[in-house]
């Protein structure tokens, strides 16, 4: 006798399309928190290189007496010196990496940004304790009103990076990306590099805050921790 063979069920259209959804969303939930995590990451990545950098410039001074000038260029990371000066009395540009020995690029691509007090890169008129600094920092409290986040004009130098947006930074070729338009109120500030004023908060991608939205990262160089260095290194006063 016979028996019949059962019939072999497959899953519908409609079971399958909910599997994909189930599996969608959950793939979607890994992904978000796993780009938060890269991206804190190169957050953390980048500042590190930039502390490293002030160290770096520490060091330059201790050696030196003096700090360096900016890099020649996008491709010419050699600080930018003509003499006893800085080259064209350039005072901001490229961070010169090649001089320091550092990475060129933030986590992102972009190339590190350098502000210098001139008097502080004159390797004749070398900087005493008396030499007055030009360059300030500035953050937003709790109300978005922008307060001293350093004293006025007095720090020698400051490392910058664009951050994830990259508006006004520069490419690894030295191609400057544009910028948010009528936002970003505080990274345009940063962006006037030839400018002695710079801001320093916390990232925010609400463009309706006081400042627009931020990613910038900024690292200066302390007068006291400087001056503590070469007064160690024999440099000072």
């Amino acid at each position: 006798m016979r028996h019949p063979v059962p019939l072999q069920r497959g899953f519908t259209l409609v079971e399958i399309a909910i599997v994909l959804v189930v599996v969608g969303l959950l793939i979607g939930g890994l992904l978000t928190p796993l780009s938060t995590q890269l991206e804190q990451r190169r957050v953390a990545d980048t500042q590190r290189a930039m502390e490293e950098a002030r160290e770096a410039l520490i060091g330059f001074a201790a050696l030196n007496g003096y700090l360096p000038c900016p890099a020649v260029s996008a491709a010419n990371g050699l600080e930018a010196r003509d003499g006893d000066r800085c080259l064209g009395e350039r005072r901001a540009g490229f961070l010169p990496w090649a001089t320091l020995g550092m990475p060129k690029l933030d986590s992102w691509g972009h190339i590190f940004l350098y502000s210098v007090t001139p008097d502080f890169a004159d390797s004749t008129n070398r900087f005493r304790l008396a030499t007055p600094r030009d360059i300030t920092v500035a953050t937003r409290d709790a109300a978005g009103n922008l307060v001293a986040a350093t004293a006025p004009n007095d720090i020698p130098a400051v490392i910058l990076s664009v951050g994830r947006n990259g508006y006004g930074g520069f490419s690894d070729l030295g191609v400057r990306a544009a910028d948010a338009g009528a936002g970003n109120v505080d990274e345009k500030a940063n962006m006037a590099l030839a400018g002695t004023a710079f801001i320093a908060r916390g990232a925010s991608d609400n463009p309706a805050l006081p400042g627009g939205t931020y990613d910038d990262l900024v690292v200066w160089v302390s007068p006291n921790i400087l001056f503590n260095r070469l007064i160690a290194a024999g440099r000072l006063p």
